[in-house]
């Protein structure tokens, strides 16, 4: 039996996981490749982040990595805006995306402060 890394573990990691294959479903047959590309990178970034930073040695990487999978959640939540305002997905699918994005935001910035020893 495999074991499970740790950051199989976190909740953070699965929704974000869970929204990357969302949204990559979501934008399948958009002719806007170039959009299309920008989205599914920031949104794949998320969980890559995540991963890669509870695999490093350190604390300290991993939250530099957390605050990476961060930035990239505002990245999809304003490449999700775009996409919508140009018709490229639906006003309630961009609802549902924006808010689950900007809840895995917080979820991060929580995590964030207990990697770096702020919040126990």
């Amino acid at each position: 039996m495999m074991r499970t890394l740790d950051f199989e573990k976190l909740e953070v990691w699965k929704k974000s996981s869970r929204l990357a294959v969302d949204v990559v479903r979501e934008l399948d047959g958009c002719r806007n490749y170039g959009l299309v590309d920008q989205l599914m990178r920031s949104s794949l970034s998320i969980p890559s982040n995540i991963a890669e930073g509870e695999e490093r040695e350190t604390i300290k990487e991993s939250a530099r990595f957390l605050y990476y999978a961060k930035g990239s959640c505002g990245e999809m939540i304003t490449q999700i805006y775009i996409a919508t305002e140009l018709g490229y997905i639906s006003k309630q699918k961009s609802v549902v995306f924006i808010s689950e994005a900007k809840h895995i935001s917080v979820m991060l910035a929580k995590l964030i402060k207990i990697r770096k020893g702020i919040v126990r």
